[in-house]
C-alpha cells in the first residue's frame, strides 16, 4: 500500500537550553543536533518504517541542506521522485528545548514557499492509496484537498484559519489530527470543536492530549486512551509520529482505541531522544 506525505522539509537545528532567553539577553546552550526534520519528512519517514511504500511531495533547495535531506529519505525507503528544486535555501527550524520538553521555534520556510501543486505533483497523489497533509500554506492544501481526500495535520498556521477559512479542504478530510491548543485555535472551542468539525465534513477527529492521552471521534464513535505520563526530553516530531502510527492500523483496518495506542507507542518512541529519529 502506497502513502504518499505532502508538506515541508526542513533542517532542524534543536537546541537544549536550561530555559528560553528573555528579549535583551543571552544564554549558553546546553546540547545541539542537527538534524533533517519537517512535518512531511518526518510522516514519511516513519510510515516507511511501519511497512508502507513511503512517497513525499515536497520543494528543497539545491543546498547541501536539500542534498542532506533527500540521502537521507532515500536511505528510509523514501521515495523522492516528486521532491523539486529551488533556487532557494532549503526550509530551517531553530528549535529551544527546555528542561521539561517544552519547545520554542523559529521557523525559516525557505524552498517549502515554493511548493506547488503542478501535473506531476497531481498524478502522484491521485496514484496513492493514502495521502497525508502537514505543515504547508493553504494554497497547497487546498490544492491538495481538491484533487482527493486526505488525512490532515494542519498544525498551528494553518489551524489560525478557523474553520470558515479551512472549510473546502475539511469537507475533503477524512481524518484531522489536532492537539488540545490547535482544536481550540482552529474551532474556538475544546468543548464543541468536534462537533463542528464533523458537521462540516471531517470524517474523523483526533486530538491527542499530551502526556495524557487521545481521543477518537466520528459521528457515531468516540473513543479515549489514557496513557502513563512520562518525562519529555524533546517533543520535536512527536505529532508527526503519532500520526504515522494511527494511519499505519487505520490503514490496514484496526480499531481506532488500537490506532490511538500504536500512535501513542510511536510517540513515546520520539519524546526519549532529542529530535525525531
Amino acid at each position: 500500500m502506497s502513502v504518499v506525505s505532502v508538506g515541508t522539509c526542513n533542517m532542524d537545528f534543536i537546541f537544549r537550553v536550561p530555559g528560553f532567553v528573555e528579549p535583551d539577553s543571552e544564554m549558553y546552550i546546553e546540547d545541539l543536533h542537527v538534524i533533517p526534520g519537517g512535518s512531511a519528512f518526518n510522516f514519511a519517514v516513519w510510515i516507511s518504517h511501519l511497512g508502507f511504500n513511503a512517497g513525499i511531495v515536497s520543494s528543497l533547495g539545491r543546498d547541501v541542506y536539500g542534498y542532506m535531506i533527500t540521502s537521507l529519505l532515500e536511505s528510509r525507503g523514501v521515495d523522492t521522485s516528486c521532491i523539486s528544486r529551488q533556487d532557494e535555501t532549503t526550509g530551517m527550524a531553530f528549535i529551544s528545548v527546555d528542561g521539561a520538553g517544552r519547545r520554542s521555534i523559529y521557523s525559516y520556510m525557505g524552498a517549502n514557499a515554493s511548493l506547488e501543486i503542478g501535473e506531476l505533483e497531481s498524478r502522484y497523489i491521485l496514484a496513492a492509496d493514502a495521502v497525508h497533509l502537514s505543515g504547508c500554506y493553504i494554497e497547497v492544501a487546498s490544492a491538495v484537498s481538491g484533487i482527493r481526500d486526505i488525512s490532515f495535520s494542519p498544525g498551528t498556521l494553518l489551524a489560525s484559519y478557523g474553520i470558515e477559512g479551512l472549510s473546502r479542504v475539511l469537507e475533503r478530510t477524512s481524518i484531522i489530527f489536532l492537539n488540545d491548543h490547535e482544536l481550540e485555535i482552529l474551532t474556538g472551542s475544546r468543548r464543541s470543536g468536534i462537533e463542528r468539525l464533523l458537521e462540516v465534513g471531517a470524517g474523523n477527529v483526533v486530538v491527542t492530549h499530551g502526556p495524557h492521552g487521545a481521543s477518537f471521534f466520528s459521528k457515531d464513535h468516540s473513543e479515549t486512551i489514557e496513557i502513563e505520563a512520562e518525562d519529555a526530553l524533546d517533543t520535536t516530531g512527536a505529532g508527526d509520529a503519532f500520526a504515522a502510527g494511527f494511519m499505519s492500523m487505520w490503514l490496514r483496518g484496526s480499531e481506532p482505541a488500537d490506532c490511538l495506542r500504536n500512535g501513542h507507542r510511536l510517540a513515546l518512541m520520539v519524546i526519549s531522544r532529542m529530535g525525531a529519529f
